[in-house]
């Protein structure tokens, strides 16, 4: 059982945005997102290859996702003064709405009081599908229990093993970025690591030893098993390298769908050696792959965004390359290797450390591109659920990451045909052919924060299938249900 959760619920009204982050619509908001711009979004589907296109801008970040509702962290006042909806009310609410055919043969549902961690209702909850895009929220709770809300990855350059020779060694940070900013950055907010500042201290370090020609190296063997994603080569995911620069975007996006380099450290590499020399640095040959020795001298080093931020990017723009990165950081935590099989085996420890319910459930990415993810609505919901406990407060950020029905991420372009969950309903989505789910939060009319899950397949309509999700969702806010 959970502890009691008195103070949170979602500030509904007062909630514009929610994350720092935005990108495109994703399949069934394609046509939206061609005609008025890149909004932001999933575009998951199982061909390589996909739809490009230009950066978005970022949404401005929420300050005040959860207030305060009566006093302190403690045990529920008895009787409770926001009695939970019932069981059977839900379902006068929900079943009527599960039955609708664009959702496909499978429907599954439950739904969660978050204050005491009770699943009210469920229908086949315990019965585990393909979640898409929402095993994020898995993969999130596993490395923020893991590693912590403040966790930074670090990118650094050490001497090499040759004369003159520096090494450029990948830490799995996919945010580092070889852009310039134009150093306007919200008040509160940080910039992603950057390749320039890290050439900046790599030609300083060099300088004051005299040395001006060196060659440049990569190391990328904090990572083991295949680089590519078994959906191969594909717009929503670069080859997954613990070296990269911009997510290996080719087309200067920053979230959704893009073009990618074939070999992410190969490209950071040279970007980064073509910083050298614009700082006075001559470099010799091509970058090469080598790998540092564990007493190498470093010479620079940059940080990543706090894992707090970087689980909020990952969860309001649905960011596939972040997704596996975090799950590739909870493997290492977890002495595990860092490849698709280890992270999933780290996952799932993590998971059943916070005593969820784990039955048939299957971790065999971090993002959700893979078919063969099977998880429950129940543990979706129960995700929530401890992400909303205040005796784990490490875990908020998956809350705040979640985006904002009809105002950000992926619910931005939704919920024009369910306007009572618009601004009240904030929850991931999960997008693949024929399967359409969403997991989320919801205050009820009652003001009871309530956790949710819905997961669909086969869906013959994938459009008609995101309206039901969204008109179910909005049935839970708009209902009192006793």
């Amino acid at each position: 059982m959970v502890s009691a959760l008195v103070g949170l619920v979602v500030a509904a009204g007062a909630v514009t945005v929610a994350g720092p982050w935005d990108s495109g619509q994703r399949t069934a908001e394609r046509e939206l997102a061609a005609a008025g711009g890149r909004t932001g979004g999933e575009h998951h589907g199982d061909r390589p290859g996909g739809r490009s296109g230009k950066a978005a801008g970022a949404a401005p970040r929420a300050v005040a996702v959860l207030a305060a509702l009566g006093a302190g962290t403690g045990p529920a006042p008895s009787p409770d003064p926001v009695p939970p909806p019932t069981g059977d009310g839900l379902a006068d609410s929900l079943a009527p709405l599960l039955k609708d055919p664009a959702l496909g043969p499978l429907r599954t549902a439950s739904i969660a009081d978050a204050t005491t961690g009770k699943q009210l209702y469920g229908a086949d909850a315990g019965k585990v599908a393909v979640p898409a895009s929402t095993v994020k929220i898995a993969t999130a709770v596993a490395a923020l229990d893991a590693l912590g809300p403040d966790h930074r990855i670090a990118t650094t350059v050490v001497a090499g093993p040759g004369d003159e020779e520096v090494v450029l060694v990948g830490g799995g940070d996919p945010t580092l970025t070889a852009r310039k900013t134009d150093g306007k950055a919200a008040a509160g907010t940080e910039e992603p690591a950057s390749l320039l500042t890290l050439a900046d201290e790599t030609a300083r370090a060099l300088k004051d030893r005299g040395t001006k020609k060196v060659s440049v190296a990569y190391d990328t063997s904090l990572y083991s098993g295949p680089e590519l994603h078994r959906i191969g080569l594909n717009e929503n995911i670069a080859p997954v390298s613990p070296l990269m620069a911009d997510e290996s975007r080719l087309d200067g996006s920053g979230s959704g769908p893009a073009p990618r380099v074939a070999d992410p450290a190969v490209d950071a590499a040279q970007k980064f050696a073509g910083l050298l020399r614009d700082r006075g640095i001559d470099t010799e040959g091509d970058p090469h792959r080598t790998t540092a020795g564990p007493k190498s001298e470093r010479l620079a080093a940059v940080q990543s965004l706090p894992l707090s931020s970087l689980v909020e990017r990952t969860l309001t723009t649905s960011d596939n390359d972040i997704a596996e990165a975090l799950a590739r950081q909870t493997a290492l935590a977890g002495d595990e290797p860092a490849s698709f099989e280890g992270a999933g085996r780290a996952v799932t420890a993590r998971l059943k450390k916070l005593d969820l319910p784990l039955d048939g459930a299957r971790f065999a990415d971090g993002s959700g591109l893979d078919r063969d993810d099977k998880i429950s609505a129940a543990l979706l919901a129960q995700l929530l659920v401890r992400a909303a406990d205040p005796q784990r407060p490490q875990l908020r950020p998956v809350l705040t990451g979640l985006p904002v029905a009809g105002f950000s991420g992926t619910l931005r372009s939704r919920y024009a045909d369910a306007p009572a969950g618009s601004g009240m309903v904030r929850a991931k989505t999960g997008t693949l052919t024929g399967v359409n789910t969403l997991a989320g939060t919801v205050v009820d009319a009652d003001g009871r924060l309530l956790t949710f899950a819905f997961m669909t397949a086969d869906s013959p309509d994938p459009g008609g299938a995101q309206k039901a999700l969204d008109r179910l969702a909005s049935a839970v806010a708009n209902c009192g249900c006793r």
